[in-house]
């Protein structure tokens, strides 16, 4: 039997339950898993990917913002996969995403005329977008709008900020494979057209700066 610590503390959600997910899938039936964690909500986030999963869980209080969960895998089939379902479900508890909201970057400028305006008033845009009361569930980025999701960029950052509150960041493949810039990418993952009209179909609200 394996005993395998994971220290979420401090994590912002869905953090925690992401590191949960990857530390469960390898481990086998009758190994344990214990998740630390700083608040109430990540307990119960935890508990329902354990059930969801066919795991069995409990929670503990230790003391001030000092929880242990303690997920014991009761058989080798619910560690094989972890659906993503699990994730989408997740309620955070502070959930700063606007449910269906997406952000279009088609540009790494924004507006027309002065390149160099353009520039800072993208980069200017994007810090706007961490400091917002609701954050966008997705932002993808195409054409030249790659070019902010890789290295070098000024928006670069603000994207990692972004990223670790739980948004997804996409970035068009093909257009990084046009620009030369695959390699470059620096944050969030590469998607193809595809998944960019499924998502912008099923966004409930789309900003383009």
């Amino acid at each position: 039997m394996e005993k395998k610590i994971v220290d979420a503390r401090g994590l912002a959600c869905p953090l925690p339950v992401v590191n949960a997910k990857k530390a469960a899938e390898e481990l086998h039936i009758g190994d344990v898993l214990t998740v630390l964690v700083d608040n109430e909500i990540a307990v119960q986030n935890l508990q329902k990917f354990a059930k969801q999963k066919g795991f069995s869980a409990t929670g503990e209080k230790k003391a001030e913002k000092e929880f242990e969960v303690t997920i014991n895998v009761v058989s080798d089939a619910a560690v094989q996969t972890v659906a993503e379902e699990a994730e989408e479900e997740i309620v955070c508890a502070v959930d700063t995403r606007k449910n269906g909201m997406v952000i279009v970057l088609s540009a790494n400028v924004m507006g027309t005329g002065d390149e160099k305006l353009g520039t800072n008033l993208m980069k200017a845009f994007v810090f706007a977008v961490t400091k917002q009361d609701q954050l966008p569930e997705t932002i993808v980025c195409y054409n030249t709008g790659a070019y902010l999701t890789c290295e070098g960029a000024d928006t670069l950052e603000d994207l990692k900020a972004l990223e670790a509150e739980g948004v997804n960041i996409l970035t068009c493949g093909t257009c990084l494979d046009f620009y030369g810039i695959k390699d470059k990418l620096a944050v969030g993952t590469v998607t193809n057209m595809y998944e960019i009209v499924e998502v912008m179909e099923k966004a409930k609200n789309i900003v383009r700066p």
